[in-house]
Formats: structure tokens, C-alpha cells, sequence
């Protein structure tokens, strides 16, 4: 199997997905991102600030760790995180909003807008807004802003104006859809940081390029560790961004499974999960073509997951792409099992994960047994789960 193509084509297609599905009033502003990004990404400067940014300020390399009480505990591989949670602001949301920052000041815009579902997002967009002297303004679902309550602060704290979002479910989609309204007015003096790699060209290939640093990383440590690729990456999926970033640099490996885990919530039911290749449909929504959840007329359906950043009915092109090439698999943890993924990691390893990156902990949990005691997993540990506290022990206590 050859290497997929590591740009879409000037469209911004990926194979049938992706593209530029947004009101005529965006397509200017999205085009020139588009051009401005394709000149930042060979200019030696801008590409050097971005990587001292990430060392000095955010915190990398970020270390790959040997989970061996775990590892010995399930029996099976030998299971390596990849610690993003040790990032500065506690996930790898910080890596995108740094160098979407950089493409702001780039285009000479002063006020940046975002949106969230986790808050991990948001908080890193404050961050960097506070770093740099931008204005910044984060749209959040109600409902999300309820169970990310402390994340809530952190952006407030750090001189972000967080705006609840109470139509619809109230969650991740409705913030999106606000953002974007938001966008549409004031195009002139605002840069949009879309959290994942979703949206409208050239969101979902930008988005990926500023994560590839989490699998070039990794790809780099496991051969000074081990002397050879992993057999499997495993990474959660909500939009796709921690993934994309793991496993860009391992597509030309053949020998290197890949499987992403999207939201299963109370199991594959219409409006109680959020796994979108789970009955999904090829649909377009908030500016792009990918797989989503919908009912029969296309009205895009409720979702569910204990996890807000998982909470979303559509996935990013390229992981769109990759199933249907082939290249990565795609499955699902339920809530529950996310959430005994989540105690298990804690009490094993001394590790908090965040619920979404505790999908990928359930899934790890899964296959490790079954397979030979000399293959290697590397797990994205994609944020850390101080956010998720209160949600997580009233939940196991109610078990």
C-alpha cells in the first residue's frame, strides 16, 4: 500500500471529502488562508518560530512513556503513552493554537474567535490569545460549560470572554454553528481557530500539520526505545485532530496498524453515541464533506458522550479518507468502558486521563491481552483529566 496523499488537492478534497461547503462571504477570507498558509508552511522563519514556541513555551518533546505496571497487568504488548497531557495547558489542543496564532498575526488580524466542547480547546486558544495580545472569544455549549465547569474559569482567568451557546443540544455542533455566524460578520478583523480537523479547507489539512509533531515525536522515541515501529497506534477520535497528528507520519509504514476510537456513548442507538462510522451517512456539515449522523430526511441527529470533546456528529475528512482507502481502522468505546479505562489508568499508573483520551485507554485495554508479549502500542494520551473530575467520580460512584 503506498503512502496516502499527504495534501488534499487544491479543492480541498480528500478523495470525495472534505472541500469548501460555507457561505459566499467565508469563501474569500477561507481562500486567503488557504494562500497565506501555503506560504507560511516553506517559510523558514514562521516554520522556526512555530518550533521554538512548541519547546519553549508549550512544553515539547513531550516524553513516550513505558506504562509497565499496566502493561504486566493486562498481559500482552508491551504499551507506550504518548504523553500529551503533560503539555502546557494540559492537552494537545496547545500545538494548533500556536500555530494558528502565528497565521493570525500573519494576516494582520487582531481578534480571534473559537469554539469548544471539553474546554481544552478554548483554553489553549486564551492561552495563546493572552500570549500574543489578541482579543479572544470562545463559544461554548451550555451544557458543556456545566460539566466543564473548571475550564470554564481557566479561560475567564486568562482574559477570554466565554459565551454559553443554549440553542439546540447546547454542545459542540451548536458552538461550532455560533463561531461561525460570528465569523461571517466581522471576517475583516477576525481569524477563526477551528479545534480540530474539521471544517472548511484549509481547516482539516492546517489543523493536521500543527498535530504531525505528535506522531513525529513518537515515531522517533520508539526507535531509540525499541529499535523498530510500533505494531499499533491507537488514538480517540472525536473530529480527529490528536489522531491525525499520531498517525500522519506512520501512513508509508505498512507494517503499522492503526485504529481510532470514536465516542460509542450508551451504545450504537440513534441519539446515544457519537461514533459516526457506526450507521453513519456521507453528508456535509459546518463547511465540510465527510461521514456524519443523520436520520433518514438528513436532519442531523442528537449525540451523546460522557465526554464533551467526543460530542459531535461529524468526523474530519481525512479520517473519512482513511477508512475508505483502508489505511486505519475505526471503533468505539462506550461510556462505560471509557470510564473503567479512565479508573484503571489511575490506579495503575498514577496517571488522570481525560474521558476522551480514556477511549483510547478502553480500546488498549481490550486488545492488549491478545496479542504476543513483543509487539509494541503506542496510545495518544491526547489531554489530562482535571476537567473531568467531578464528572468522572459522581459517575463511578453511581455504578
Amino acid at each position: 500500500m503506498s503512502s496516502p496523499p499527504s495534501v488534499p488537492d487544491a479543492t480541498g478534497h480528500f478523495g470525495k471529502y472534505g472541500g469548501m461547503f460555507v457561505p459566499e462571504t467565508l469563501m474569500a477570507p477561507l481562500q486567503e488562508l488557504a494562500e497565506e498558509y501555503e506560504r507560511a508552511r516553506v517559510d523558514e522563519e514562521f516554520q522556526s518560530e512555530f518550533e521554538s514556541l512548541l519547546q519553549d513555551y508549550c512544553g515539547r518533546p513531550t516524553p513516550l512513556y513505558h506504562a509497565r505496571r499496566w502493561s504486566e497487568a493486562m498481559g500482552g504488548a508491551k504499551v507506550y503513552l504518548k504523553r500529551e497531557d503533560l503539555l502546557h495547558t494540559g492537552a494537545h489542543k496547545i500545538n494548533n493554537a500556536i500555530g494558528q496564532a502565528l497565521m493570525a498575526r500573519r494576516l494582520g488580524k487582531k481578534r480571534i474567535i473559537a469554539e469548544t466542547g471539553a474546554g481544552q480547546h478554548g483554553v489553549a486558544t486564551a492561552t495563546v490569545c493572552a500570549r500574543f495580545g489578541l482579543d479572544c472569544t470562545v463559544y461554548m455549549g451550555q451544557v458543556d460549560m456545566e460539566r466543564q465547569a473548571p475550564n470554564v474559569q481557566r479561560m475567564e482567568l486568562l482574559g477570554a470572554k466565554v459565551v454559553p451557546v443554549t440553542a439546540g443540544q447546547a454542545t459542540l455542533k451548536e458552538a461550532v454553528s455560533e463561531a461561525m455566524r460570528d465569523w461571517t460578520a466581522t471576517v475583516e478583523n477576525t481569524h477563526y481557530i477551528l479545534g480540530s480537523a474539521l471544517g472548511s479547507h484549509p481547516f482539516p489539512m492546517m489543523v493536521r500539520d500543527f498535530h504531525r509533531v505528535i506522531g513525529q515525536e513518537a515515531r522517533e522515541q520508539i526507535l531509540s526505545k525499541e529499535g523498530r515501529l510500533p505494531n499499533l497506534l491507537v488514538a480517540c477520535v472525536g473530529g480527529g485532530s490528536n489522531a491525525i497528528g499520531l498517525f500522519h507520519p506512520f501512513l508509508g509504514d505498512e507494517e503499522v496498524r492503526m485504529v481510532g476510537v470514536e465516542a460509542g456513548g450508551e451504545g450504537i442507538v440513534p441519539e446515544k453515541h457519537a461514533a459516526r462510522f457506526q450507521g453513519g451517512k456521507l453528508g456535509i456539515l459546518q463547511g465540510t464533506k465527510t461521514w456524519l449522523l443523520a436520520d433518514q430526511d438528513g436532519q442531523i441527529e442528537l449525540t451523546h458522550s460522557v465526554s464533551a470533546g467526543l460530542d459531535y456528529a461529524a468526523v474530519g475528512p481525512e479520517h473519512a479518507f482513511l477508512k475508505e482507502l483502508g489505511r486505519v481502522e475505526y471503533t468505539y468505546a462506550t461510556d462505560f468502558e471509557a470510564l473503567s479505562g479512565f479508573k484503571e489508568l489511575c490506579e495503575i499508573e498514577g496517571i488522570i486521563p481525560a474521558l476522551e483520551s480514556a477511549h483510547a485507554i478502553a480500546h488498549v485495554a481490550k486488545v492488549a491481552p491478545q496479542l504476543r508479549s513483543d509487539d509494541l502500542i503506542i496510545a495518544n494520551l491526547s489531554g489530562r483529566g482535571d476537567k473531568d473530575m467531578e464528572q468522572a467520580c459522581r459517575l463511578l460512584m453511581e455504578e
